[in-house]
């Protein structure tokens, strides 16, 4: 988790993430107040057991959503890292040398760096574990196409990570319009054996059977989430090992409260469910609990 420096409503992600607004606060008070939601959603995982590594943010690289590094990183268990081509041109600042660096001193093994970061050339991005959702358990990756989500892209980490591809379509409505979902992480979230998903925001009917065919058949329990769940953060969850190899179902205090009494319930078979505040850091980033983490599955030394 990388905790902020300069983080504010950023000006070149806006375009397309629809869940960013401004708030009338000085920019002084905004970096207070989202350094204070982390630093709580830190102390809240470490309380459950949860191996938190913090890496302190480069004031100087003026990185306003650095808070979100899922999106530039990912690590898996053969060792390997992979590095994501970014939409933002702020945000390619985010990719730092320091923070491999302090996974490597707390243990863990680097083995390959995979590359992916020449497409910003082309104009072409795959924003990580925003973009992609992966099912490590049955290696399976999910991808809604988007501005920030090429099908080629996504095709060729597949291959390269040895990943069955499930590529559809999803939106949401943006002053009546439906208009491209930005990162697939807002409308699903894949556990152990459940998956919560928006199913209304996959319109093409074909598609969305594929979907719910691919989970069913790799035996997830779906918990169907309305778009306006969708709106707080209700997709944007993630499933963490805590004390004694515990379940724990990650998600903000907005997207839990958007839940109904059923779906807290499926959601409670399989994990305890930790709710962290972060009203600040979701309206200004346009990004909730999910994305502020990015797992570690590299092997240890």
């Amino acid at each position: 988790m990388i905790r902020p420096a300069v983080f504010r409503s950023n000006e070149e992600t806006a375009v397309n993430n629809y869940f960013q607004n401004s708030l009338s606060l000085s920019a002084e008070k905004v970096i207070d107040l989202a350094r204070n939601e982390f630093d709580a959603f830190v102390t809240q995982l470490r309380e459950k057991g949860v191996k938190v590594i913090v890496v302190e943010d480069d004031p100087s690289l003026d990185t306003p959503d650095s808070i979100f590094p899922n999106n530039w990183i990912s690590f898996h268990s053969n060792g390997t890292v992979a590095l994501y081509p970014m939409f933002a041109e702020n945000r390619r600042r985010e990719r730092r040398e320091e923070v491999l660096e302090a996974i490597e001193n707390e243990g863990f093994v680097i083995r390959e760096v995979m590359d992916y970061t020449e497409a910003e050339q082309e104009g072409v991005f795959l924003e990580g574990t925003g973009s992609m959702i992966l099912d490590r358990v049955n290696h399976t990756a999910y991808c809604a196409l988007s501005p920030r989500a090429d099908e080629d892209l996504f095709l060729e980490f597949c291959e390269d990570f040895d990943y069955y591809p499930i590529v559809f379509n999803a939106f949401q409505t943006v002053a009546q319009k439906r208009v491209a979902v930005y990162h697939t992480n807002v409308i699903l979230c894949i556990g152990d054996d459940f998956a919560v998903l928006c199913l209304s925001c996959i319109d093409d009917v074909q598609q969305r059977k594929m979907v719910v065919a691919q989970l069913q058949g790799d035996n997830k329990e779906i918990i169907d989430i309305t778009e306006e769940q969708m709106h707080q953060f209700a997709g944007n969850m993630l499933q963490v090992k805590g004390l004694g190899n515990q379940s724990l179902i990650v998600m903000s205090q907005s997207a839990l409260d958007s839940l109904t009494q059923e779906q807290t319930k499926t959601l409670q078979k399989h994990g305890e469910l930790i709710a962290a505040n972060l009203p600040t850091i979701e309206t200004c980033g346009g990004g909730s609990a999910r994305c502020m983490m990015a797992e570690v599955f590299l092997p240890k030394a």
